[in-house]
C-alpha cells in the first residue's frame, strides 16, 4: 500500500485529450486570434490528410487517449470534417468525440456531426452584442452563430458550451451570458485573454473580476464540472438551466494537471500551448510510420509531459513561436 501512495508524478497524471487541429483556415478574423492582416494559408500539401490524422488518433488512442476534440482555425470549412468524425467514431467506441467551432456553419452541419459520431461541442462566441460581434470577428455576424448554437441543442449534442474569450472594455460584462445560461441548457465559459503575438496584454482581465460582477445577476454557488475533469472552474446562478464556469490560464496556471496533447494542422505534435516547435509528425508519418510506431512515439512524449510537470508553464513573458498564432495551433 505504502508503495501505491508513493507513486511519481509522471505515473499519477492522465494525459488522455487530444486536440486536432484540422486546418489552419477560417471564415472569421478574430483580433484576438489573427492579425489584421490575416495569416498566410499553409499550402495543401503542407497539411495532414485525414488518412493521416486517422493513424495518429489511432494511435494515440493505443497510448491511453479517450477523449478527441477537433479544432482549427475554424474545422467546419475543410471539406470532409463530417466524414473525419465518421472515422474517429470508428477507432474505439468508447472515444468522445468533439468539437470546436465558431458557429458560423454549425447550422448546416450540426445534425450530420451528431449522426456520425459527434457527442459535443463547444462554440466560440465572445458577444452577444451585434455590433460587438462584427467588430471582434472583424467579417462575422452574429445571427449565424445563434443560428448554429440553436441547431448544436436542436441535434442532441449535449453538452453544448460557449467559450467566451474576455477582452477589456469590448465585452467583459458577462450578464448577458448569464441570462442566456438561465434560459438555455448551455454552459457559458469566460476565457482569460493569453497575450502573444506582441500584444501587452492590454485586454487582459482576470477571472475573478468576472466572477465578481456575475454575483450581481443573482446567487451563485460552485458546482461540479459537467464532464469531468477540466480547466474550468464551474458556477451556477439560482434557477438557471445552464453553468457558467471560469478558466484562468493566466492568473491561475493548471500546467501541472493539464491533460491535453495536440497536434497541428501542419503535423506538429505539441504537449503544452507554448511548445516551441514541437515534435515533426507529418516527417514520420511520410517516412512510413506505423500506428505501432506512432504509438511509441507519443508514449515518449507523454512521458516528458509528465515529467516536466510544473516545468510546461509559460515564463514570464513567454510568446508563441513567430507565425504560430491561435488560428494554426488549435487553441
Amino acid at each position: 500500500m505504502a508503495e501505491e501512495q508513493e507513486k511519481t508524478a509522471e505515473e499519477q497524471q492522465v494525459i488522455d485529450y487530444l486536440r486536432i487541429s484540422i486546418t489552419d483556415r477560417c471564415n472569421l478574423r478574430c483580433i484576438y486570434c489573427m492579425p489584421a492582416e490575416g495569416v498566410k494559408s499553409l499550402a495543401h500539401d503542407d497539411i495532414l490528410t485525414y488518412e493521416e490524422l486517422d493513424l495518429f488518433a489511432s494511435a494515440a488512442a493505443d497510448a491511453g487517449i479517450r477523449r478527441v476534440r477537433l479544432t482549427g482555425g475554424e474545422p467546419l470549412v475543410r471539406k470532409g470534417s463530417v466524414d473525419f468524425v465518421r472515422m474517429l467514431s470508428a477507432i474505439e467506441p468508447k472515444l468522445k468525440i468533439s468539437l470546436t467551432t465558431n458557429g458560423v456553419l454549425l447550422e448546416r452541419y450540426a445534425k450530420e456531426l451528431k449522426e456520425a459520431g459527434l457527442a459535443r461541442v463547444n462554440i466560440s462566441m465572445d458577444t452577444l452584442e451585434p455590433e460587438a460581434y462584427a467588430n471582434i470577428t472583424r467579417v462575422g455576424r452574429l445571427q449565424n452563430s445563434l443560428a448554429g448554437l440553436d441547431a448544436a441543442i436542436d441535434a442532441g449534442l449535449d453538452p453544448v458550451k460557449i467559450n467566451v474569450v474576455v477582452l477589456k472594455g469590448l465585452n467583459d460584462d458577462p450578464r448577458p451570458f448569464a441570462e442566456l445560461a438561465r434560459d438555455r441548457p448551455v454552459h457559458v465559459r469566460f476565457i482569460e485573454y493569453m497575450p502573444y503575438f506582441g500584444d501587452p496584454g492590454k485586454w487582459y482581465v482576470p477571472s475573478d473580476v468576472i466572477r465578481e460582477r456575475l454575483a450581481t445577476v443573482g446567487t451563485i454557488e460552485e458546482v461540479e464540472s459537467p464532464e469531468g475533469w477540466g480547466p474550468a472552474q464551474y458556477f451556477k446562478l439560482s434557477g438557471s438551466m445552464g453553468a457558467i464556469g471560469l478558466i484562468s490560464p493566466v492568473s491561475c496556471h493548471f500546467c501541472p494537471s493539464c491533460n491535453r496533447l495536440r497536434i497541428t494542422s501542419d503535423g506538429r505534435m505539441r504537449t503544452c500551448l507554448f511548445d516551441t516547435n514541437g515534435f515533426n509528425v507529418k516527417r514520420e508519418i511520410r517516412a512510413g510510420a506505423d500506428r505501432e510506431r506512432m504509438r511509441e512515439i507519443i508514449e515518449g512524449e507523454l512521458s516528458r509531459k509528465r515529467r516536466e510537470g510544473d516545468d510546461n508553464k509559460p515564463k514570464p513573458g513567454s510568446q508563441l513561436r513567430a507565425g504560430d498564432h491561435m488560428s494554426r495551433i488549435g487553441g
